[in-house]
């Protein structure tokens, strides 16, 4: 595809989503109280999370539920928390802006703080499908190996220290203790009880051994924050790194037309489920970025193909067998 030709492509994509956006605020004056509708948002989902991590701690619900229950709305959460990147949300009221970015960091605490990501997440918008993409580099895309992806995708930890001798080679400015620190204090505790968790059934199985009653204690409570945060939080932060490494491109892009794919595959449903759908809308995201994540879930039925008309690809599964590469189809 010639550059001009690329151009008037991605010219007639954003005007489509900017024509049906436009539309869809006509037809429903309410989604211009953007502000109202992110923090009551926010609010519904924080109060669901400590509702569903109540009803499972009084034994309302099993533990399998509340994990379930729990990774949807951190999904949702994530959501917020990547329009706040593009301060979509209370842009002119920065305590109130702050206060929202901590909430949605609270719900996911696997996770760079929302300050740190902003950093990364606009620059990955310059450089995507590049070596300078960190973001992306981060959860898994442009791996060759199945297993080191997969490895990359379950555990972003272990992904960015069995990584961080190739990134201090390759990215431009990239420092291991910089996203380290990006993590503290959250993440930190958040694989502390992880691992100690881990540990603990580990050794049990080799040797059993009593604990005290401090220990017993302890232990309870972290095997709570497991079922009600960190379980939930590893569904949705799989999820959501298998879908996102899968359908951004690394290597051979020019234009935005060739920085992602759209997923619709059925093999990707499940997982679409505890990303708050992000294969089939996000593709939208790169094209007009400064939009609410429910007007891009509400008009992508609609773009989806014109999308696909002017030059999309959609379900490029053939991709991952090259790292993420996009190549020219063979006419």
């Amino acid at each position: 595809m010639s550059k001009s030709t690329a151009k008037q492509n991605i010219k007639a994509i954003v005007a489509a989503i900017n024509a049906e956006e436009k539309s869809l605020r006509a037809r429903y004056p309410i989604l211009e109280q953007q502000n109202s509708i992110a923090m009551v948002i926010m609010l519904l989902s924080l109060c669901s999370l400590i509702g569903v991590a109540t009803f499972y701690y009084f034994a309302v619900i099993p533990a399998w539920l509340c994990i379930i229950l729990a990774a949807f709305i951190t999904s949702i959460a994530h959501e917020l928390e990547h329009d706040l990147l593009h301060k979509q949300y209370f842009s002119k009221r920065p305590f109130i802006h702050s206060c929202m970015m901590l909430a949605v960091w609270l719900m996911r605490p696997n996770t760079v703080n929302p300050w740190y990501r902003r950093k990364i997440h606009l620059h990955h918008h310059k450089v995507s499908g590049t070596s300078q993409d960190i973001e992306e580099r981060l959860v898994g895309n442009g791996i060759q190996s199945p297993f080191l992806r997969a490895a990359v995708i379950a555990d972003g930890l272990l992904g960015l220290l069995i990584n961080s001798k190739r990134f201090s080679k390759e990215i431009r400015g990239f420092k291991f203790s910089q996203v380290f620190n990006a993590g503290v204090p959250l993440a930190t505790a958040y694989f502390g009880i992880l691992y100690g968790v881990i540990a603990y059934y580990a050794l049990q199985f080799v040797q059993p051994f009593a604990l005290p009653q401090w220990g017993t204690e302890l232990l309870a409570v972290a095997e709570f924050v497991m079922v009600v945060l960190i379980v939930p939080n590893i569904i949705r932060s799989m999820s959501l790194n298998l879908i996102t490494s899968s359908m951004h491109y690394y290597g051979g892009v020019s234009n935005v037309l060739e920085q992602t794919h759209v997923l619709t595959s059925r093999w990707f449903l499940p997982f679409q489920l505890f990303c708050f759908d992000f294969g089939r809308t996000h593709t939208i995201h790169h094209f007009v970025p400064n939009q609410p994540f429910y007007i891009r879930q509400l008009i992508s039925k609609k773009i989806r193909p014109i999308m696909a008309q002017h030059g999309v690809r959609f379900d490029d599964l053939h991709s991952l067998k090259h790292a993420n590469q996009y190549l020219a189809k063979k006419e």
